[in-house]
This record gives structure tokens, sequence and C-alpha cells, in this order.
């Protein structure tokens, strides 16, 4: 499982948006939202680099935890 700290991340509608960005590029991806903590955990074949751009391309500033 990889880790992200994203910063923006403030509701539910934020979780969905970085969720589906993530899943857009993998749908088997499992995608573990911590709104509290700025965090997001992925479960996935892509690499950091893509996970954090399809963060990035949803308008949060995302870095490996």
């Amino acid at each position: 499982m990889q880790a992200f700290k994203v910063q923006g991340m403030t509701c539910g509608h934020c979780v969905r948006a970085v969720t589906q960005a993530v899943q857009a590029l993998d749908a088997a991806a499992e995608v573990q939202v911590d709104l509290g903590q700025g965090e997001v955990r992925v479960a996935s074949r892509l690499d950091d680099a893509a996970i954090l751009a399809a963060i990035r391309e949803e308008g949060y500033e995302a870095q490996v935890a």
C-alpha cells in the first residue's frame, strides 16, 4: 500500500474526486482517504508518479508520505 500526504481535501466530494482520479487509471485500485490526517493510501499496480499526477490533476497538492 502506497501512502501520500494530500493538502486541500475537506469533504466527501474531495474523497470522491481523488478516488475516481486514481481508479480512472486503475479500476481495481483500492483507495483509502483519511481527511483528518490528510492522507491517501492506495493499493494499486500504478507507480507513485502516476498516482501523484492523478491527484494533482484534481487540484490537490500531494507528495509521497
